[in-house]
């Protein structure tokens, strides 16, 4: 283990406005996991089950559960999809070592739901009165993934020492959204923090890790207060990453990913390796560091404020498949077959297949559904607004929703109460490749368009009166 996984949940009640908002080192948090945790916690009428926001990190190295995809059309999941058309033999089945005993899919589930169900509990019973103050930094985290080529190509990780480069496909955030909690005594307790990047250097590397907020807590317990909370949630960050695709730095030991190779890779000057340990060290010190600074001039806290939480459920239209792209993600399947026979394709092959089975099960999905519904959450405190996502949400929307809210500072939390992957902008769908191809998701730009609309016209009603 690298650095500790955690989950962290913070409670909170004021008026008639009730929350609990748990943050987990995990790649994501499925409907089931939150409906589980709901069950678990079922017998404690006096905890808001309805209330309660699980959203993941986004680290990549991490603890893995079965996930139970609402999407599976009758005919089966994108696996099963691939297993009609590529023969057993042909499967790839991957070597796995290990000491000792592994917990099963569900057993996997029922531990991660059950840690869960006990930080909301947990957080839940031990509320009291208290205060809190915002507060607002910079930090260079994230940057955008996506290159975009002159013949109108897209590709995520794309090698930006060609001719061909012609721009990063969006921006960056370097703001840190800040909220400092305290008790009644004026100790500090807590820190809430939202960046716009997945905590996923190391998400490459196969041992557990919390990625870049570990680092994070550990300078913060060390320089502030060793039973400090930190509450780590992840901005609007579809198209973002740690690494500066421009000022390209080489992985430290090799990598197995087509995607990552670079021909002739040149050396810069520049932050260090960002798929290593010591990018995700230098990552952590200066988002420790900015929350510390502005501590120090923070701004008095205080221990009243309007508290509103809302939960509706939005129905997002599915990104369409068209007969085209379902027929072209048959026939690149059935080639591979043909022309690999003989042999078991790695997992490598197996990445690839999916994003043409993908394409075949959003085609049979489409037949009897035309929306995807999502559950999000809003909530005031005080001149501060939350706004939940399931998705992998591209900055834009994000950019969007913080432009134009009337609240003073906007937190976004993606990747919360659900897992739908990524929601691209128009661009990058144009642009393609993943996290923009039709199976990298389940709504496109159109939803992200909705989605930001309703989020503004919640928040904004929000302060309406103001």
């Amino acid at each position: 283990m690298e650095t500790p996984i955690t989950v962290t949940a913070l409670a909170m009640e004021a008026g008639e406005g009730k929350a609990i908002i748990c943050s987990c080192d995990m790649t994501s948090i499925d409907e089931d996991i939150v409906r589980r945790v709901r069950e678990l916690i079922a017998d404690r009428k006096d905890v808001p089950a309805d209330r309660i926001i699980v959203n993941a990190t986004h680290t990549h190295t991490s603890h893995n559960y079965t996930v139970r995809k609402r999407f599976d059309t009758s005919s089966g999941s994108t696996l099963g999809i691939l297993r009609r058309y590529i023969p057993d033999d042909m499967v790839y089945k991957p070597l796995v070592e290990a000491q000792g005993e592994m917990m099963t899919g569900e057993e996997s589930f029922e531990f991660v739901s059950r840690r869960i169900a006990e930080a909301c509990v947990a957080a839940w019973d031990a509320r009291t009165e208290g205060m809190y103050a915002c507060g607002f930094g910079r930090a260079v985290v994230g940057m955008c993934r996506r290159v975009d080529f002159s013949d109108g190509s897209a590709r995520m990780w794309g090698d930006a020492d060609s001719a061909a480069f012609t721009e990063l496909e969006g921006g960056n955030d370097s703001g840190v959204e800040l909220i400092y909690t305290f008790d009644k005594a004026g100790k500090l307790t807590g820190v809430v923090a939202n960046v716009a990047c997945p905590s996923q250097v190391l998400e490459h590397r196969s041992f557990v890790s919390s990625d870049y907020w570990g680092k994070v807590k550990k300078i913060l317990r060390e320089k502030l207060s060793g039973d400090l909370y930190l509450l780590a949630l992840c901005s609007a960050a579809g198209d973002q990453c740690p690494r500066d695709l421009v000022r390209w730095v080489q992985p430290e030991t090799p990598i197995n990913d087509p995607n990552i190779d670079r021909p002739h890779p040149r050396y810069r000057r520049a932050d260090p390796s960002m798929f290593d340990i010591k990018g995700a060290e230098l990552i952590g010190k200066r988002v420790a560091n900015e929350i510390i600074s502005v501590y120090e001039d923070l701004e008095e806290p205080r221990d009243k404020a309007v508290f509103k939480h809302e939960v509706m459920t939005l129905d997002l239209p599915l990104r369409r498949v068209t007969p085209a792209e379902t027929e072209a993600a048959r026939r690149a399947i059935k080639e591979f077959v043909a022309d690999n026979k003989g042999r078991q394709v790695n997992y490598m092959d197996t990445a690839m297949m999916h994003v043409h089975a993908g394409t075949i099960a959003r085609w049979e999905y489409q037949y009897d559904h035309d929306v995807w519904p999502v559950e999000v959450h809003f909530m005031r405190l005080g001149d501060v607004a939350f706004a939940t996502n399931p998705f992998e949400l591209f900055l834009d929307y994000g950019n969007q929703i913080r432009a134009r809210s009337l609240a003073a500072q906007t937190f976004l939390i993606q990747l919360a109460n659900g897992a739908c992957g990524y929601l691209p902008t128009e661009k990058a769908e144009k642009g393609g490749h993943y996290s923009a191809y039709v199976s990298s998701g389940h709504v496109g730009h159109e939803g992200g368009e909705l989605l930001v609309r309703e989020t503004l016209k919640v928040i904004n009603s929000m302060f309406a009166d103001d």
